[in-house]
């Protein structure tokens, strides 16, 4: 996420609200901690259309609305299948291997990962495109993932000094056909070679997911071979044996029915690195036009509001912020000034347990006027960034819809 060069200390001589209460702001909260009873739920006026894929591909998209807990059951997750849904995964035959540029090999069965150190870390698994279609505004959720640490794993392997690479591999497959607009393909590689319509070579393949991270990232204590969601195993849909889970990165970086790890000395290009989920950005350099491209990697800074109540003819709005450290978070209603919200820590903060999970927001809006409103919220860190508006021109650069975090817009009918 961009700086922005707005600093903590200029937040604060500026006199934000968000960080001038901050500490009386923070309150602890249970795991139900979204609501009350007896509050009723205005609806969003600006409600998502339908998915355009089917949902063997995507599913389980949150309601905003019906956001209740901290901890988002497995059930309800969302998911985003690039190949569909494996068939026949068993537990009992199934091994992740480490292989590449490592000393020592490993072959480890599910029982082998259960039988080392677990630990847990509550993590808001977020898919880089949501926000950046009007129907994906709900792939987002909070989990419990549980599992062994992943560095103890690769050090006990011994990546070699040429290895520069850590390329996680899913089971899942799925056919490719690659352009060819240079005219260098030919019949001699694996896969079947076509005339396009345009009469250059078109390569047709069958590639297994994966996506990769520096040796450094992958050693990251942070990362787990996970094997449990909630406290139970990983559903199929989820990940099922066993899953990446890399804390801070996109959804698509967290790969799932993890089978193979490899260690290699070279920048992997896979469709998923070099061909897909790649953001593309529009620079201009002593007056012209240049191209950047960058792998979606890291979570970005981010809030939504997530819905508005009524009780007792007063009103609340609240939501949720996630992507980073929080620090605060701001409400703007309408065109009106931003106001401090009070924040409520998760209850994994309370336990003193990893954690890389959204935290809930809550504004005391009373009684305010009938009609059409608009909120919006915006989200700062503790290093004192702050969740750029839409029109920031760091945004407003970028021409592919990945990793869009600009501040939500939510729009409400009190009558």
């Amino acid at each position: 996420m961009e700086n922005l060069d707005i600093s903590r200390r200029a937040l604060l001589k500026g006199g934000s609200a968000a960080f001038a209460g901050l500490t009386m702001l923070q309150v602890a909260g249970p795991t139900q901690a979204f609501g009350q009873s007896g509050e009723e739920v205005i609806p969003w006026l600006d409600q998502p259309p339908p998915p355009v894929f089917p949902p063997a591909i995507v599913g389980n998209l949150l309601v905003w609305e019906a956001l209740d807990s901290t901890i988002t059951p497995a059930s309800d997750f969302f998911y985003v299948r690039h190949y569909g849904q494996p068939e026949g995964l068993d537990d009992s035959t199934w091994h992740v291997n480490i292989e590449g540029l490592v000393a020592r090999p490993q072959s480890l069965t599910i029982a082998d990962l259960q039988a080392r150190e677990r630990r847990e870390v509550d993590f808001t698994l977020e898919c880089s495109g949501i926000n950046g279609f009007p129907w994906l505004i709900g792939a987002v959720g909070n989990a419990r993932w549980g599992g062994t640490p992943l560095a103890p794993i690769l050090e006990e392997a011994g990546v070699l000094e040429q290895g520069i690479e850590v390329v996680f591999y899913g089971i899942d497959r799925g056919t490719v056909t690659i352009r060819d607009n240079s005219g260098i393909l030919s019949g001699g590689q694996t896969g079947t070679t076509e005339p396009g319509p345009d009469g250059n070579l078109d390569l047709t393949i069958t590639e297994q997911f994966a996506r990769s991270m520096s040796v450094a990232e992958a050693l990251s204590r942070d990362n787990l071979l996970c094997y449990e969601m909630n406290g139970e195993p990983l559903p199929p849909e989820h990940g099922f044996p066993v899953r990446l889970i890399a804390p801070g990165w996109y959804g698509v970086a967290n790969v799932k029915w993890l089978t193979r790890i490899e260690v290699r000395n070279q920048r992997w290009a896979g469709r998923f690195m070099a061909r897909d989920y790649v953001t593309i950005r529009e620079e201009q350099h002593d007056g012209q036009t240049a191209w950047t491209f960058a792998n979606v990697r890291h979570e970005r800074l981010k809030s939504a509001p997530a819905k508005v109540t009524r009780r007792n003819n007063h009103y609340a709005v609240m939501g949720a912020a996630w992507g980073a450290p929080i620090a605060a978070v701001e409400v703007q209603i309408d065109d009106g000034p931003w106001m401090a919200t009070r924040l409520r820590s998760p209850a994994s903060r309370e336990r003193k347990m990893r954690d890389y999970s959204w935290v809930f927001w809550h504004f005391d809006w009373r009684m305010p006027a009938s009609g059409e409103h608009a909120i919006r919220s915006r989200a700062f860190d503790i290093d004192g960034n702050v969740q750029p508006a839409p029109d920031d021109p760091y945004l407003r650069s970028k021409r592919t819809y990945w990793e869009s975090n600009g501040q939500i817009t939510r729009r409400v009918l009190l009558k």
